[in-house]
């Protein structure tokens, strides 16, 4: 049975570009436009892996992590940050709020697949 990965990004271009890496490399993917609706989708539907971007509207990537980790279904869901960022100080409070891993944009496909593989053994 594949695994399931919730993405979560308010640029469709993005999501197009991860549903595309993900589901050649046999994953199921489904996706959320920001983080509040990140919340809604993984506790209808869930995820064995999360990749979340941290500037979204409504929700930014912390309020979904930390909303998330405070959810006992998804306490120990591994989640990647995928974003342009990569300032320590945002990358210590990503790991703060649950952060698995972190990954700057722009992605390798390659790489991503990797991370995705590696958190969701």
């Amino acid at each position: 049975m594949s695994k399931t990965v919730l993405t979560v990004d308010d640029s469709r271009t993005m999501r197009d570009m991860l549903l595309l890496a993900l589901e050649e490399a046999g994953y199921t993917v489904i996706q959320a436009v920001d983080g509040l609706d990140g919340l809604e989708t993984l506790a209808a539907k869930g995820a064995d892996v999360v990749i979340t971007d941290i500037n979204m509207p409504r929700m930014d990537g912390f309020g979904f992590i930390e909303g998330m980790r405070a959810d006992p279904n998804h306490r120990t869901t591994p989640v990647l940050v995928l974003t342009t960022e990569s300032d320590a100080e945002k990358k210590s409070r990503a790991r703060a709020a649950g952060a698995t891993g972190w990954i700057v944009k722009p992605f390798d496909p390659v790489k991503l697949v990797d991370a995705v593989r590696r958190v969701a053994a």
